[in-house]
């Protein structure tokens, strides 16, 4: 009987401390929004994408050297510039920061989100999807499947591709 305590105690601390780990994060993080590095073949291509069919917005820029990128190890000395779009011009939202070095990719564009690893797609809610159509439909943007397509009687979903491939799903109201 006394081994059956032990054992109902032993389970209850575990029940009430475990959950404790595994729902807090650690206290490490200045911002709780991740910034995005995006390298792409053409930068103005790509900035007119996200700013203009995808409604983000500038909020900043900045260079790196060449000797700074090599010392930081983020190239083996080519020097860059780094464009900073958000979605909204807010100190916490997520930063998408493309950046380009003159060159194609060497991999194919993908058809679909398994054809590669890594960074496949990103998914924007948005408040409503008319204003986001349109402005796919102004650019000539490809829709993807058969989209748009209602997720349920609320939401809307949409899949197109930037110009180096990523696929965006946005999802909204119709």
């Amino acid at each position: 009987m006394k081994n059956l305590l032990k054992s109902f105690v032993l389970i209850a601390l575990l029940l009430v401390v475990l959950p404790s780990y595994s729902l807090q994060s650690p206290d490490d993080f200045a911002k709780s929004g991740i910034s995005i590095g995006v390298v792409v073949e053409d930068l103005n291509k790509a900035l007119d994408f996200y700013i203009n069919v995808i409604g983000m917005v500038k909020t900043g820029e900045f260079s790196v050297d060449a000797v700074k990128a090599k010392e930081l190890g983020l190239s083996n000395g080519n020097n860059f510039d780094v464009k900073v779009l958000k979605l909204e011009n807010s100190e916490n939202a997520a930063e998408w920061k493309l950046m380009s070095f003159g060159k194609k990719a060497n991999h194919a564009k993908p058809t679909y989100v398994p054809d590669d690893t890594g960074v496949q797609y990103i998914t924007i809610f948005v408040k409503s999807m008319k204003p986001v159509l349109e402005r796919i439909q102004k650019h000539g943007v490809k829709m993807l499947g058969k989209t748009p397509t209602m997720l349920d009687p609320n939401r809307q979903f949409v899949l197109v591709q930037d110009p180096d491939g990523t696929f965006i799903e946005l999802i909204g109201p119709k």
